[in-house]
């Protein structure tokens, strides 16, 4: 492939649209910042239209106002995920209104948690978290790390509750999961920039796609405080059903939708 301009992105925006990318223009100018040399940009480019995500090869995705380190193979948060973001937050300011409840900041667990970007926005927009993050992909974790070091949040490698620390059991304030929920059958029917480049741990979700939640909603009771919650993203389609898991474990369960970011979050109060 040619090199290509740093200067003018023409035929940049018109070989992104091509391929397929929707928002080429702005893949442009991301490309464009991110390479230091005309050569480094098409080689970019080459990647990027052979399928290669955006945030793979540039190293960061932006998620919540923020940019989130994101190394090759790890999964890409999504922008609908910002929701969970947002309906956490409304359950720590509610929190933040008991009096005596905090004696320094919640504790809070991103759980399945990926790059961390989850728990670092919420430590970014909440300060004072005392976050703990958990994943069992060595790599997600790695990024995780780096993202909720501003926090001083931790991250830690292993399944679900596993390798988190003992001293958190029955402690714990707000439990976010963003956990896979895709159907095994239908991962083939998923864009190629997820089902070829994304762990396959982090969409499978087993035949029905909640396999994994059902695992959380009955070990994280043992994790919470007495009044604690849970929050993990799901579908519309999976919603009724991922709500229906938590209540049969002792939660009091609400389910919202967001329209603007196409978000879907079952809120559990223990």
């Amino acid at each position: 492939m040619e090199p290509f301009s740093l200067l003018d992105t023409e035929g940049l925006v018109a070989a992104l649209r091509a391929a397929g990318c929707v928002y080429a223009e702005d893949e442009a100018t991301i490309l464009v910042d991110a390479a230091a040399s005309p050569q480094e940009l098409a080689g970019m480019v080459a990647r990027r239209v052979s399928g290669i995500p955006l945030e793979h090869l540039v190293g960061w995705a932006s998620f919540h106002g923020l940019r989130m380190a994101v190394a090759p193979g790890v999964f890409v948060p999504r922008v609908r995920t910002e929701f969970l973001v947002d309906k956490a937050l409304e359950v720590l300011h509610s929190l933040g209104t008991v009096p005596g409840l905090f004696k320094t900041g919640p504790t809070v667990v991103d759980l399945c948690c990926g790059s961390g970007a989850v728990g670092a926005a919420l430590a970014h927009e909440f300060g004072g978290l005392d976050l703990h993050a958990a994943d069992i992909d060595p790599a997600a974790v790695a990024c995780a790390a780096e993202n909720v070091l501003p926090a001083h949040g931790h991250a830690y490698c292993g399944d679900l509750f596993t390798p988190l620390p003992e001293k958190l059991r029955g402690t714990v304030e707000v439990i976010v999961a963003n956990a896979p929920y895709v159907p095994t059958d239908e991962i083939a029917f998923m864009p190629p920039e997820a089902r070829l480049h994304e762990p396959h741990a982090a969409l499978n979700g087993g035949a029905d796609g909640l396999d994994i939640q059902r695992r959380i909603a009955a070990l994280a009771p043992a994790w919470l405080r007495p009044g604690g919650y849970l929050l993990v993203e799901t579908s519309v389609r999976q919603g009724a059903e991922s709500a229906a898991i938590m209540t049969s474990h002792g939660f009091t369960a609400t389910l919202s939708h967001g329209d603007e970011l196409a978000g879907t979050v079952v809120t559990g109060r223990l």
